[in-house]
């Protein structure tokens, strides 16, 4: 595997190494020793979990707070998303920064989002099947969220407004600024 870095530390891409023939393809996605090795960040991923999206769904931006936050790795099994990791942790230098990456089944790549992070993404192909990986199990008590259409973040998530298919309940988080939870850049998250 290759490990991209990107503008904000802590987030990176992870490109596998696809071993391709005419029969089709293989590759190894995910290998804890080799991912622990080439990032330094050592993590164990307790659940796995899966949707599928049609064009314009934008699913975020969610978090988890502790004690259950979560890092997430992300990848694409058919179709294309702009996956979306924003800095929520006050104090950080990347603070309200974000990073943005197109995956897609074809690229086979990935992006860790540490904890400390809200993500989102949103689909760019006719369905999307979007599989993530968490370190810490779902707990809808600890769930939290900004809003995708932030000023002050100022994502570009590559399709028009209007075209834009929201949950009710992501058409109402708050913005970074109101925020009733931010997590702090001091804080031990792992």
């Amino acid at each position: 595997m290759e490990v991209i870095k990107t503008d904000i530390e802590g987030v990176v891409i992870i490109e596998p190494k696809i071993f391709g023939d005419a029969r089709g393809y293989f590759y190894e996605s995910f290998n804890a020793a080799e991912f622990e090795a080439k990032t330094g960040i050592k993590t164990t991923f307790v659940q796995d979990n899966q949707s599928k999206s049609c064009y314009g769904v934008l699913r975020g931006l969610h978090f988890q707070k502790p004690p259950y936050a979560q890092s997430k790795l992300v990848r694409v099994v058919e179709g294309a998303v702009v996956d979306v990791a924003v800095d929520i942790r006050r104090g950080s230098p990347t603070f309200g920064k974000y990073v943005a990456v197109e995956l897609t089944a074809e690229n086979h790549r990935q992006l860790f989002i540490p904890r400390g992070f809200a993500h989102g993404f949103i689909v760019k192909s006719p369905i999307a099947i979007f599989q993530y990986k968490c370190d810490n199990l779902y707990a809808p008590q600890s769930e939290g969220a900004i809003a995708w259409n932030d000023p002050t973040i100022g994502i570009d998530w590559g399709i028009p407004e209007e075209d834009i298919l929201l949950s009710e309940k992501d058409k109402c988080h708050k913005s970074l600024a109101q925020a009733d939870y931010l997590f702090d850049y001091n804080e031990n998250l792992y």
